[in-house]
């Protein structure tokens, strides 16, 4: 058939006809997967090659083994996965140089150049799917079989993690069973002299795996943006994106080298994770967008195994939801092991919710869902009633304010204002400022100069920021730690009515979280901004021996401020309600 823009891919073609059959249960982000995949087929702009797709399982079933030495037949997984990256392409006109026939200067011509349609996928899959096997398989192909590639990296959170990438494919340069491997490793490295016939093409080296035949090399980096930052890439494989405390955008800095490069492409694999706030979270967002159609990327391949509830946990009939090789590569009796520890060892449970089943949990028991943290479509909020909470500091944590705007199905609008200074925000780690940058962008922070906050400064820009809003602040709820002066003017100019103390702490605290919570759960705290998001996602809670909660963080550096200060808010709209009336 070869290169058609009317067919059918045949790999995918199977899948989903085995899901309208009822016969394999996908997730919500898989189901909208294959609405964007149906697109492709549709439109008369792109096209599918199946000998493209072709070539690359054959090489990997000829060539490639199992790291044990036995035979490898690729799973229907890794074929649905990488019919997506070598099956589709479409066609550019560019302007080419070509020299003249008789050698003396040249000329630009108009061709029309095909290019492959996918430079980045992303895997999110429960634990045992063989992700790290996959990618062994795209690096062997482009080492061996794309003369193009002169450089890949595979990187993961741990050496050991990203060198488990090499495993395969260095056990198959030992076994050399194909016959372009038996070619490629016929010789000796010792032979330097002789000749290049008689030397070793394909050999692991202290660089990593080289071809000497191609000049491809595929070496392991550690997962830091120092270390993978400016590198012109073909091809990189980031393991484990999710897992550990990685809070720097490792694909980002990979993508602005490899972007130089034509026909680049990134695979980014990794179970779900148990980190909040990391980069990770913005990733998944983007990837969200991208699924739903609100931001439109043909170039991004998504596949996004989980369960779509707790409830299915203990349904093993969906358990191929978060995992499509269960009973491939993990039986069913090692996940159903994992769901009794889960349920006996409360310290396993989000680990195993996470890694196995892809429903986003945390290390720590974190107050707000992932879900719960999500933004909200713009709102303004323009000249309704609001109660104000403050949360104040001047140090390095955020002085914060919230507007809580009672609506009327039973919900709150949130808008925040924040501010730190100048010498906190200089002293970010650059992952972290970046974030801060967008926290700026929106609105929703403010650096003010100086090495700590000046009170009189911030009282002045939130009431420009109010006056500006057209905001009808009816009460006003604040933490009296460094308050003092603060409320002081604010009842000098704005009178006491509405303005009451609240002694942070677990009495005080629970009643207004519980409210917070089931609000929330409801998608009714509807806010619109990234950083009242962020702070969300740090939200962890402790109980006393009462039963009564107390908001904390986990790390210095997740703030919560916006939501100390919403309870603030909360607390002085109970108290008011004839404010409102």
């Amino acid at each position: 058939m070869a290169l058609s823009n009317t067919a059918v891919p045949k790999y995918y073609g199977r899948f989903r006809d085995a899901v309208i059959r009822g016969e394999i249960p996908v997730c919500k982000q898989v189901s909208m997967e294959m609405n964007r995949i149906d697109a492709l087929i549709a439109s008369p702009k792109y096209y599918y090659d199946d000998k493209a797709v072709e070539g690359w399982i054959k090489f990997c079933e000829n060539e490639l083994v199992l790291t044990d030495g036995s035979d490898l037949n690729l799973l229907d997984s890794f074929k649905l996965w990488g019919e997506q990256v070598w099956g589709w392409y479409y066609y550019v006109e560019r302007s080419v140089y070509e020299p003249n026939e008789d050698g003396h200067g040249g000329h630009y011509v108009q061709k029309t150049i095909k290019k492959r349609l996918i430079n980045k996928q992303y895997l999110i899959v429960g634990r045992g799917a063989a992700k790290s096997l996959y990618a062994s398989s795209m690096h062997g192909y482009e080492l061996n079989v794309d003369p193009s590639t002169t450089h890949q990296v595979a990187t993961a959170p741990t050496m050991k993690q990203a060198e488990e990438t090499m495993s395969p494919l260095k056990t198959a340069i030992t076994r050399a069973r194909g016959p372009l491997f038996k070619f490629l490793t016929q010789g000796s490295l010792q032979n330097t002299t002789g000749s290049r016939a008689n030397r070793q093409k394909l050999c692991p080296t202290k660089k990593g795996i080289e071809n000497f035949l191609t000049g491809s090399l595929l070496e392991v980096r550690a997962m830091s943006i120092d270390s993978l930052q400016g590198l012109r890439c073909k091809l990189a494989t980031v393991d484990e994106w999710l897992s550990g405390d990685i809070r720097e955008d490792v694909v980002g800095a990979i993508e602005q080298g490899a972007s130089k490069l034509d026909d680049y492409l990134i695979i980014a694999t990794s179970s779900e994770g148990t980190v909040r706030n990391g980069v990770g979270d913005s990733v998944k967002m983007e990837l969200e967008q991208i699924l739903r159609g609100e931001y439109i990327n043909p170039h991004v391949s998504i596949w996004w195994y989980k369960l779509d509830s707790l409830d299915e946990v203990g349904i093993p009939e969906m358990w191929l939801k978060a995992n499509p090789n269960t009973g491939k590569t993990v039986t069913y009796e090692t996940i159903q092991l994992d769901v009794e520890r889960a349920e006996k060892t409360p310290a396993a449970r989000n680990d195993i919710l996470a890694k196995r089943f892809g429903i986003p949990m945390e290390g720590y028991t974190y107050f707000f869902t992932y879900d719960e943290t999500i933004p909200h479509r713009k709102r303004s909020f323009w000249k309704m009633p609001c109660s104000l909470g403050a949360d104040l500091s001047r140090g390095d944590d955020f002085c914060a304010f919230t507007f809580l705007f009672p609506l009327s199905n039973g919900g709150f609008g949130v808008k925040t204002r924040n501010y730190i200074s100048s010498l906190t925000f200089n002293k970010l780690h650059p992952a972290m400022r970046m974030k801060y940058e967008d926290f700026i962008k929106e609105g929703s922070l403010a650096v003010m100069e100086g090495t700590t906050l000046d009170m009189m400064e911030v009282y002045e820009d939130l009431d420009q920021f109010i006056l500006q809003q057209e905001y009808d602040v009816r009460t006003f709820g604040f933490d009296p730690y460094n308050a003092e002066a603060f409320v002081q003017r604010w009842v000098t100019e704005n009178g006491p009515f509405g303005v009451e103390k609240v002694q942070q702490g677990a009495r005080t605290e629970s009643v207004p979280l519980g409210e917070i919570k089931k609000i929330s759960e409801e998608r009714l705290l509807i806010f619109d901004e990234q950083l009242f998001g962020f702070a969300m996602g740090n939200c962890i809670t402790i109980e006393d021996t009462n039963g009564n909660r107390k908001l904390l963080k986990k790390r210095h550096d997740e703030k919560i401020d916006p939501v100390a200060a919403l309870i603030d808010a909360l607390v002085a709209f109970k108290r008011n309600p004839d404010a409102f009336e």
